[in-house]
């Protein structure tokens, strides 16, 4: 059962911050390790607040054995109430920069906090002053991490920085929403438009689209899912990006669906069409955007292959 802040003995107080310390280390640690590839001089900043943070706990044995001997009871966060429950997001590959940093902030603060209210706590002045001391060393620590990464991450460094994290983010999170956007909104084009002109039913199109693009982003999900794991490949976890492609494909699909709720088939059809214009428009942007392809041409290849099936399912529908 979680501890009471102010129940803690001095000893106890002492025991934590130890603890604190060593985890605090030991996370840097894992953030160096994991940024070390793609964003070396932010690892490097890592590695220099780690050796910080091992000082720390250094001069805090040396001060608890002094004072209470050898041995030290094991205390961490999750026994005194009043901490927050840390994602552990130092255990994720790849490491997103932004992430890390804002982590490594609030682990800073949290500490610091720690001490600064442990002080308001206390009346013994032995303790008051321990505590102090413990405050001004994680507030040393916040500007020398501050002043670590004005000096190794230069603007230079940052642009570099900014342009690996965007390539990741393309990698892993446009790329299969893309792909599945692309696949549910130009594949599902065929057998709706088919249902449709086949039945002149809104009610039969719309079942048969909502079908189809369902099914298309089971697939496309699970295809993305299984086609790497990512260790080699960089491109991030498999289900992460199987989920990605397949609720992209499923919305694809369904954009161009939903207006045959409409009872009136002809202005359910206007209003297909009009979605499918907008839906290869906007796959038109984000190659654009994104994947460095001038708009007219990428628009030319979208609506090229969309017309096409368009077309393929008016013919097999009217025949």
């Amino acid at each position: 059962m979680a501890k009471k802040f102010k129940d803690l003995t001095e000893r106890e107080i002492l025991a934590l911050a130890i603890t604190l310390e060593e985890e605090d280390s030991r996370v840097y640690a894992d953030f160096a390790d994991g940024l070390r590839e793609t964003y070396p001089a932010t690892a490097k900043m890592f590695e220099e607040m780690q050796e910080e943070e091992s000082g720390h706990r250094r001069a805090l044995i040396e001060t608890y054995r002094r004072r209470f001997g050898e041995h030290i009871p094991l205390i961490r966060r999750q026994d005194v109430k009043g901490f927050i429950q840390h994602k552990p997001v130092w255990l994720v590959r790849p490491l997103g920069i932004d992430t890390v940093r804002k982590q490594a902030e609030i682990m800073e603060l949290e500490t610091r906090r720690f001490y600064e209210h442990a002080i308001e706590k206390v009346t013994d002045a032995g303790i008051r002053k321990l505590l102090g001391d413990l405050a001004e060393v994680e507030r040393k620590h916040t500007a020398m991490a501050e002043s670590l990464e004005k000096e190794l991450v230069t603007p230079d460094v940052r642009r570099q920085e900014e342009a690996a994290q965007r390539r990741l983010f393309v990698l892993q999170i446009i790329q299969p929403g893309l792909a599945g956007l692309m696949d549910g909104s130009v594949s599902t084009l065929a057998p709706v438009f088919a249902a449709a002109f086949a039945t002149r039913s809104s009610s039969d199109a719309f079942l048969v689209g909502l079908a189809a693009s369902v099914g298309a982003g089971i697939s496309m999900g699970f295809a993305e899912a299984l086609s790497d794991d990512g260790s080699l490949t960089g491109r991030g976890h498999p289900w992460v990006r199987g989920v990605i492609c397949g609720l992209m494909t499923a919305m694809g699909g369904i954009g161009h669906t939903l207006p045959f709720l409409i009872h009136n088939f002809h202005l359910a059809m206007t209003a297909a069409v009009a979605v499918v214009a907008v839906e290869l428009a906007a796959i038109s942007y984000i190659r654009h955007r994104y994947m460095d392809t001038a708009f007219l041409s990428a628009a030319f290849q979208v609506v090229v292959g969309g017309v096409l099936v368009f077309l393929t399912g008016i013919l097999i529908g009217s025949s």
